[in-house]
Order: C-alpha cells, then sequence, then structure tokens
C-alpha cells in the first residue's frame, strides 16, 4: 500500500495530522507493507526568508482579527496538538518561506531519511521556533540527520528539487487538493484533514479489504476503483 502525504513545514495541522496517521498506522496489522511518500506543498509560495511579522501579526491580518484574538487561536491549535502527543509554541513561531525546507526532504529522501527531516523540520518551526528558511539552521539539521552537509550545501546552491517541490504541488492541485495535510491511498482514496488516528485506520482497512477482494475475483474485474473516501 502506498501512501502520498501533501504538507507544509509551516503547516500545524499538518504535523498533526502526520503524528495522528501515525498512530492509525501503528494500529493497521499490514503496516509493515505500507510505503510512505512525502509530497511537497506551500501553503505560501511568497513567503519571505527573513520574515518582518509575527505569527500572530500575520493571523490577525489574513483573518481580521485583533492581535489578543490571534494569539486565542494559536491557543487552540496548540491544545490539538498536546493531544496528539506535540508542543507547540505558535505565538513565537517564525513564518518563512518553506521551499529550502521542502527541498531538504527531497535530499532526504535519496537516502532513506525524509520522515527524520519532516520530524526534525516540523520540531525546529513549532516547537523550537527556528527560521527554516535560514541556510544554516537548515545544514544544521542535515547534519543532526546524518546527511552530507556538503552535499546539501551544494544542493542549495543550485537549483535541485525546486521543480520537483513545485510538481508535487500542481499535482495536489490535479488530485483536487483544497488544502494541506492531504493523504492519497493507491491512488484512488483521499483523506483530507488532521483526521484522528481512528479515521486513517479506517481508510487503510477499507482500502486493504476492497484491494483482496479485487484480488479475490480476479481479472475480470474493471482495472481501477474510482471512489473517493474523504472526511
Amino acid at each position: 500500500m502506498e501512501i502520498e502525504i501533501w504538507s507544509d513545514i509551516g503547516c500545524p495541522f499538518c504535523y498533526i495530522g502526520k503524528r495522528n496517521f501515525e498512530m492509525g498506522l501503528d494500529q493497521f496489522d499490514a503496516k509493515d507493507q505500507v510505503n510512505v511518500i512525502y509530497r511537497s506543498f506551500r501553503l505560501d509560495p511568497t513567503a519571505p526568508v527573513q520574515p518582518e511579522e509575527t505569527m500572530v501579526e500575520l493571523l490577525a491580518k489574513k483573518y481580521g482579527r485583533s492581535l489578543e484574538e490571534a494569539k486565542q487561536m494559536n491557543a487552540q491549535i496548540s491544545d490539538s496538538a498536546r493531544a496528539a502527543g506535540l508542543e507547540f509554541n505558535l505565538d513565537t513561531v517564525v513564518p518563512s518561506n518553506t521551499m529550502d525546507a521542502h527541498r531538504l526532504v527531497k535530499q532526504a529522501e535519496t537516502a532513506g531519511k525524509d520522515d527524520m527531516a519532516m520530524e526534525y523540520l516540523y520540531k525546529a518551526y513549532f516547537t523550537d521556533n527556528r527560521n527554516v528558511a535560514d541556510r544554516e539552521t537548515l545544514l544544521e539539521i542535515a547534519g543532526d540527520i546524518g546527511l552530507d552537509i556538503s552535499a546539501v550545501d551544494n544542493m542549495f546552491s543550485a537549483d535541485d528539487y525546486k521543480e520537483a517541490v513545485i510538481s508535487d504541488q500542481n499535482e495536489a492541485t490535479q488530485h483536487g487538493a483544497q488544502g494541506v495535510p492531504y493523504f492519497v491511498i493507491n491512488r484512488k482514496y483521499s483523506v483530507s484533514g488532521a483526521q484522528p488516528p481512528e479515521k486513517f485506520l479506517e481508510a487503510m482497512k477499507k482500502v486493504q479489504q476492497e484491494e483482496e477482494s479485487l484480488v479475490d475475483l480476479g481479472d475480470n474485474q474493471g482495472s481501477t476503483c474510482t471512489d473517493e473516501y474523504c472526511e
């Protein structure tokens, strides 16, 4: 079973959704047969590398709220994160461009360390409040997860993986994704948002049962199943 996850490093619900998905996957009896692929999605491709506003200020401006109301929004999201076992410090997050962070994940994927890269980047952003657009920060994370720092530095100096990041986002649009996180199972079923663990487990079981039924029924059945699982 192949599960593609479209997400952005700067999306709080993507981090929560990742953790909830992992809890659901841990309960899945065929979890060892699941291949997880991380796909890039940038919520704000025009975000600056060196932000001039705080996350609270950006939220207040975006939703037409006061700074205090924006802080309350952050508190509610932090409560959801805590329920998933995560620590968020949203009021002091550094909202920045995530292109290079996504490129680092692509580089890490070649070494089988993309999941680790996602974890370190999410923690750096939401818990430690580091600027994940900063080159030195990204190189430090690369070293922490065991990547060749020189190779990563060379990758950043070139345009490596930029087209792949953009292609991922275009593909999400083609799938009909309205936002992230967005999970696609076997290119047939989708689960949108930071669903509870049991929802992810339910989706995986559904796909498993239907795939097994297709095998049992033989080659006379239709070539694909186009049903969409979406909560």
